[in-house]
């Protein structure tokens, strides 16, 4: 189809996109912690390039992003919107949990999908099993559903990965969906630094 709708849950985007970035670098597991992965804390999501890359020269109907309120940085959301995504924001439990993101997610997706005229594409840019509702819905209104998502963040067997038309992995474009602010490996965020 030429026309998308694209949702992004900004969390699993931003985290592992961190992990990714790190991962083309050849950054290695701190030796402390080896099971975990490490994270380029460098790596941002350039707004204006995920869109792009997400639409895949599809004409774009809308593009919802949800996150949550980081403590007094609300200027990412303002940068999301000034690219062309309607951002909803949702404040993080006490104990510093996100709330809220996916329900909002699959909420605002199943408005548009019910209101509109016809079929089209959905893009769902996370790895999710949250979604499959979204894609059901989807489904049943004859859209066709792609997933988008770093690889390390779904199982391709998984519930979200089956439940799609197509799996589209965000591995190879991590720099063409994100930018790194600073020079890496920057001594305070070293792997293993105290």
């Amino acid at each position: 189809m030429d026309k998308c709708v694209i949702v992004v849950d900004n969390s699993n985007i931003f985290i592992e996109g961190q992990k990714a970035s790190a991962k083309a670098k050849g950054v290695a597991p701190d030796p402390a912690m080896p099971n975990r992965r490490p994270n380029d804390p460098s790596w941002r999501i350039d707004f204006g390039g995920l869109l792009a890359e997400l639409a895949a020269g599809r004409r774009i109907h809308a593009a919802v992003l949800v996150g949550s309120r980081p403590p007094k940085n609300d200027s990412v959301w303002g940068a999301a919107e000034r690219h062309g995504f309607t951002v909803t924001v949702h404040d993080r439990s006490s104990a510093g949990k996100e709330k809220a993101v996916d329900t909002e997610l699959v909420a605002q997706g199943t408005e548009i999908i019910c209101c509109a005229a016809g079929p089209m594409d959905l893009v769902i840019a996370s790895g999710d099993r949250d979604f499959v509702p979204l894609a059901s819905v989807a489904h049943r209104r004859n859209w066709e559903v792609e997933m988008c998502a770093f690889s390390a963040s779904f199982n391709p067997g998984g519930d979200l990965a089956t439940a799609v038309d197509r799996v589209r992995p965000l591995d190879s474009i991590v720099l063409k969906i994100g930018r790194c602010d600073f020079e890496w490996p920057f001594p305070a965020y070293a792997p293993g630094h105290p």
